[in-house]
């Protein structure tokens, strides 16, 4: 018993007297544990990496990395969405740029990490905060040979380059060896996003236009509401726009896979990268939803409105409904609601509307394809022609004269006949000058006064070739700094002929208004 007691004495004189070693012994346990959950974790772009050396030789090893000449500059994309290829999170992506694949975060179980380890790729870059990193040591590197990859992701344009774009026509050399013109780049048709493809590559050379969306300053400090989702375009088209005027591309096209992206969760899935649409509904959604999310309401113009919108009277009358009797016909036409009224409105671009396509072949048994002038399609703005509108209850009859004229002006001339069975596609030619289009004699006498310049010139124009469901598009383009013409299909670029433009069946548009008597749009063979 008196043993027992005296153990027990000591027992607890041991407890006092070492509490703090056990204490400070669970403390450094519980602080392992901490360090080895957090080193667990993916570390995110501001955080510190704890190392053991001293500061000097981590900044020796930042600016000396011995990993440089693994980088592999053909096998990089930054085209596609910035998802990590294991768990599809966009949050802290890293790209390897040995591989080109993309991985999220760089702690000590990242996929980065793991990635790094597992194959010997030992250079990443942060998508987001354009810094380079070695993995698995874990250091920062700066090396300013690294500075072309970092434009190619995010290029950058200062107000003396924009200003000189189209007073030059310099070819460049990307890093595959291909020479091309910047903004004359072919976008990659994913699967049948060809009709998207083509009016983002026109809008991409109308110059007011692409210059606001080179310089992402201009819209960056527009607001939103909390939630608004389709100010996505407006960042995801001034993205797109920098890659396809970039000079130091490693390759000479560009995959609009982002802006595409961004476009089918706009427009709730209406226009979508796996089926075929139509371009000028496409034309007209983008460029409402571009008005929009740039800040644009019916009174507030935005800087797309100020480039495309001009405006037209509009002269509309109701007619009786053709089954009535012509006594009824009659006392209806003298009321009040059957006379004709005078409206004003803006529009963004005008429909051209083709006369009807012959149904008979001739004596060879040959489809004649017809032809008809420009200025005969025109004549709907004449304020005299009257065309007759129905609706599912009512009919009108219409006629429209110009107000005011837009710096650009789009036509769309309307091939497509749609009905509840199927969709006819009319053939006819416009036949039309590319240079020297006078608009005068369609303005209302008073605009005529006020618009000094009307005379127009063609810089870009959208063909459709084939089947209406089943067809394909391309687009002509005039590149300014050389005036010279050029076709784009997908990533296929060729130069063309001016002569040759007339002969397509064009469906969208773009014209320049002269802005003076000596400014003319630089033609070369025109």
């Amino acid at each position: 018993m008196v043993f027992a007691s005296l153990l027990t004495k000591i027992n607890v004189i041991c407890k006092i007297n070492l509490c703090p070693f056990y204490n400070s012994t669970k403390n450094n346990k519980n602080e392992m544990a901490t360090l080895k959950r957090e080193s667990e974790l993916d570390l995110d772009e501001d955080d510190e990496v704890p190392v053991k050396i001293g500061r000097s030789s981590e900044d020796r090893r930042s600016r000396h990395c011995p990993y440089l000449d693994t980088i592999n500059r053909s096998v990089l994309d930054f085209d596609f969405e910035k998802l990590c290829s294991i768990s599809l999170s966009h949050i802290n992506v890293y790209a390897c740029l040995i591989c080109g694949k993309y991985f999220q975060g760089r702690g000590l179980k990242s996929h980065a990490y793991t990635h790094s380890v597992q194959f010997t790729h030992h250079v990443f870059l942060n998508l987001h905060t354009l810094k380079f990193y070695c993995l698995p040591d874990n250091y920062e590197i700066i090396d300013s040979s690294l500075e072309d990859i970092t434009y190619v992701l995010k290029p950058t344009f200062t107000k003396q380059h924009i200003t000189g774009l189209d007073k030059q026509g310099k070819l460049y050399r990307a890093y595959d060896g291909t020479t091309y013109l910047p903004g004359i780049v072919g976008l990659n048709n994913i699967k049948a996003n060809d009709y998207a493809n083509v009016v983002l590559q026109a809008l991409s050379n109308v110059p007011p236009l692409r210059n606001y969306f080179l310089e992402e300053e201009n819209y960056r400090g527009i607001r939103r509401p909390p939630g608004d989702i389709m100010f996505l375009l407006v960042q995801r088209f001034g993205e797109l726009m920098r890659k396809l005027w970039n000079p130091r591309n490693f390759k000479a096209h560009v995959s609009p896979h982002e802006m595409l992206q961004a476009v089918v969760l706009c427009s709730k899935k209406n226009f979508q990268i796996t089926k075929q649409g139509d371009a000028v509904d496409f034309l007209s959604w983008f460029m409402n939803a571009l008005h929009g999310a740039l800040g644009g309401t019916k009174k507030k113009p935005s800087s797309l409105t100020k480039v495309f919108q001009g405006s037209m009277r509009i002269f509309s009358k109701k007619l009786p409904h053709p089954d009535l009797p012509p006594e009824e016909k009659e006392a209806l036409l003298l009321k009040e609601e059957y006379q004709e009224v005078m409206s004003e409105s803006t529009f963004l671009f005008l429909t051209l509307d083709l006369p009807t396509a012959p149904l008979y072949k001739d004596e060879k048994e040959q489809l004649i394809i017809p032809q008809v002038p420009l200025f005969n399609i025109l004549a709907k703005f004449n304020g005299i022609t009257e065309k007759e509108y129905k609706t599912y209850k009512e009919n009108f009859l219409k006629r429209f004269q110009l107000l005011k004229l837009p710096p650009y002006l789009i036509f769309c001339i309307k091939r497509f006949t749609k009905n509840n069975f199927f969709v006819e596609k009319n053939p006819t030619i416009v036949n039309f000058p590319i240079t020297n289009v006078d608009l005068r004699e369609y303005l209302t006498e008073e605009a005529q006064v006020t618009e000094k310049n009307t005379t127009y010139d063609l810089v870009a124009n959208v063909v459709h070739d084939g089947k209406p469901t089943e067809g394909a598009y391309r687009i002509h383009v005039l590149h300014h700094g050389t005036g010279k013409w050029y076709e784009l299909q997908d990533l296929q670029v060729t130069d063309i002929l001016p002569q040759m433009i007339t002969l397509s069946e064009a469906y969208i548009q773009i014209w320049k208004r002269r802005e003076s008597e000596d400014d003319q749009t630089n033609h070369t063979g025109a």
